[in-house]
């Protein structure tokens, strides 16, 4: 597992002054594009490969409020992968220092070609240097149509 040490800053805090929405969809980001460029996968690779990374859907769940003043860790791991590594899960643990789990959140992403803008699988670069290393004890190959959310469709209105 892999785990990024972050602070809380001003900008992250809500009314209620501890950790905002946002902020935690925010190092979840952070979280995957540090573990990428650790790995050896840069921006640059990305743009020469003419791909990048998509995030389909993200949830959390909540367990206790955390507050400014002392590190975090949010933690990386990939739960799920479909067999050509077109769609992945990441699980993302936030810790507070004394190592207690005050929040969870899931991520489930794709790759876009950049040209196309139609998902396409990844790099067998990618799945060596970003699937494969970090996959979590319970990992499960992913179907693509387990995928979709067929009953979440858009729904277009006529604006005045």
């Amino acid at each position: 597992m892999f785990l990024n040490k972050m602070e809380i800053r001003w900008s992250d805090l809500d009314p209620n002054q501890h950790l905002a929405n946002s902020g935690y969809m925010n190092f979840m980001s952070a979280t995957r594009m540090k573990y990428m460029v650790i790995q050896g996968v840069t921006y640059s690779d990305l743009k020469k490969w003419k791909i990048g990374p998509v995030v389909l859907r993200e949830e959390i769940h909540y367990f206790k409020e955390v507050f400014p003043g002392k590190p975090i860790y949010v933690s990386y791991e990939i739960t799920g992968a479909s067999e050509d590594g077109s769609f992945y899960k990441i699980r993302h643990n936030f810790y507070n220092s004394k190592g207690e789990n005050f929040a969870r959140g899931i991520m489930t992403g794709t790759w876009i070609d950049m040209e196309t803008r139609k998902i396409k699988p990844p790099s067998p670069i990618i799945l060596e240097k970003l699937i494969d290393p970090n996959r979590s004890e319970d990992f499960s190959v992913l179907k693509s149509e387990e995928m979709r959310l067929d009953h979440i469709k858009p729904k277009h209105i006529t604006l005045p």
